[in-house]
């Protein structure tokens, strides 16, 4: 007994080690397609496979040998492409082409003296295939990231200078995904992600007290938010649509300052880089709804710097708090607070979930809305003037606050609102839907040599911001980054006939 325990001990000391790529398989069958040559092999071992379905043809069919062949040699059939390399990380088996040896002509900006690569791909479930939106995108050890749009795609501009770095890959509830950015510059990688359950006992859940960990998340605002400013540059947008189509669609290249978290009276400033507009407004169309003040909207929705009512201590009276699960985010483990206003208060308060990290009490996530049952009560107060025998009634108003860890340090990392309403005409019998939504991804963050902006410089973020753009720009995005449209918003304005060319890269 004494041999096999040891015997045992020391196979599962080595199995860890073994190289995946040399392990032994024989698929069934004389051909097979290589979509399902790579579900099998993955059912064999237990890995997952991430691609780009334009150089792996999933219906190409092959010849099996009859014996058993390292996974390496399967694999060399699957892809018929010498070119074609692998990687495994973790549970995942990596296959690309490195095209980050290829010259690429300089772009013309700041940048020109350094090669710019693109990142780009789509972010799924591993057991659903269905696309993760709003999932974290970033350069492990940079400032550098964005988000995924709702049907998961995100493309990222890189500098030669990240192509020794990894990509990190991020969603609440799903294990982390750490992919070397060198396997992705010319590869639409689909990255699937494995959902990760944390089996914690009911009896740690009830003794933990959700107010005393807000409360030791405001104390700990300085040491997670900082005490020095930062600029960040990001991506903004905003849509109104009426009856699903678009009316108005606006985005920009924004720079913020953003103030110190801790220890200042300073205002976060804004600066407009690049900006255009769309408008699909019919001269006699006398019901033109916009979206009040969505760039200060962005700026008031980072909760940390402007404190949540909901996790201020004035408001803990209001509410009603419970810890009721544990999640990992970015590899890290988050508490989730529930919360929603007392029965016997009546004024419109938010709902939602709160995800702080275990460790350091910095908040990772917001998710909340204000409360159904009391939204009709905000009125018109999200939205400019109507025309004066029109009523705009809130069917619902939704908001999202991400934030990201960088080297210890976390910045304001998402922001969206998604407002909706109806309207209703006094002398109309049908009433009108509007779907309203503002987005801010931050994608580069920058902390020395940072100053304050000069007064001239500032965007008005209390006006109606389409209204500050005077037309369309078809150079936009340059070198840029920016959330990639939507399918059915890229559907929407291709009928408007606009010039979306840089979108299909």
């Amino acid at each position: 007994m004494i041999l096999l325990a040891g015997l045992l001990f020391f196979t599962v000391q080595l199995y860890p080690q073994e190289n995946i790529l040399e392990r032994q398989v024989k698929l069934p069958g004389s051909s097979i397609r290589v979509a399902r040559a790579l579900s099998e092999v993955s059912r064999l071992t237990g890995y997952f496979f991430t691609y780009d379905t334009k150089i792996i043809n999933e219906d190409r069919v092959f010849t099996l040998p009859h014996a058993e062949i390292p996974i390496s040699e399967l694999l060399d059939s699957v892809t018929g492409d010498p070119g074609i390399r692998y990687s495994v990380i973790g549970k995942h088996i990596i296959l690309y082409r490195d095209l980050t040896t290829s010259p690429i002509p300089p772009v013309s900006d700041s940048t020109s003296n350094r090669q710019q690569f693109i990142l780009a791909g789509k972010v799924t479930d591993a057991e659903t295939s269905e696309p993760l939106a709003y999932a974290t995108i970033g350069i492990s050890h940079r400032g550098r990231g964005t988000v995924t749009n709702n049907n998961g795609d995100f493309i990222l501009k890189i500098t030669d200078e990240c192509l020794n770095d990894t990509l990190s890959v991020s969603y609440v509830g799903y294990m982390n995904r750490q992919i070397p950015v060198r396997s992705l510059p010319g590869n639409v990688m689909t990255i699937s992600m494995e959902r990760d359950f944390i089996p914690i006992p009911e009896i740690i859940i009830r003794v933990q007290d959700p107010e005393l960990i807000i409360r030791k998340t405001i104390s700990s605002i300085a040491s997670n938010y900082g005490t020095t400013p930062a600029l960040l540059t990001g991506f903004y947008r905003e849509g109104v649509y009426r009856k699903k189509e678009p009316q108005i669609y606006s985005e920009a290249v924004v720079q913020i300052y953003k103030s110190p978290y801790a220890r200042s009276l300073q205002n976060d400033q804004v600066k407009v880089i690049r900006s255009r507009n769309i408008e699909n407004l019919e001269a006699e169309d006398t019901l033109a709804v916009r979206l009040k003040a969505g760039l200060s909207s962005t700026l008031t929705l980072d909760g940390m710097r402007n404190m949540f009512d909901f996790m201020d201590p004035q408001f803990f009276n209001s509410y009603d708090y419970h810890l009721t699960d544990i999640v990992t985010i970015d590899g890290e483990t988050a508490f989730v607070i529930s919360f929603k206003q007392k029965e016997w208060v009546t004024e419109p308060l938010m709902k939602g979930e709160v995800y702080i990290n275990v460790d350091n009490y910095g908040v990772m996530l917001a998710e909340f809305e204000i409360n159904p049952q009391y939204v009709a009560q905000t009125g018109e107060s999200y939205i400019s003037r109507l025309p004066h025998d029109y009523t705009m009634k809130p069917e619902y108003v939704r908001y999202r606050t991400r934030y990201r860890c960088v080297d210890g340090r976390y910045y304001l990392s998402h922001v969206r609102g998604d407002l909706g309403f109806l309207a209703k005409g006094r002398k109309k019998v049908f009433s009108s839907h509007f779907n309203i939504f503002f987005e801010l991804a931050i994608t580069d963050y920058r902390t020395g040599d940072v100053a304050r902006f000069e007064h001239e410089e500032l965007a008005p973020v209390h006006s109606i911001f389409s209204k500050t753009i005077t037309g369309y720009d078809a150079d936009f995005w340059k070198s840029f980054d920016f959330l990639k449209p939507e399918d059915d918003l890229m559907e929407a304005l291709e009928k408007l006939k606009v010039k979306l060319g840089e979108f299909s890269d």
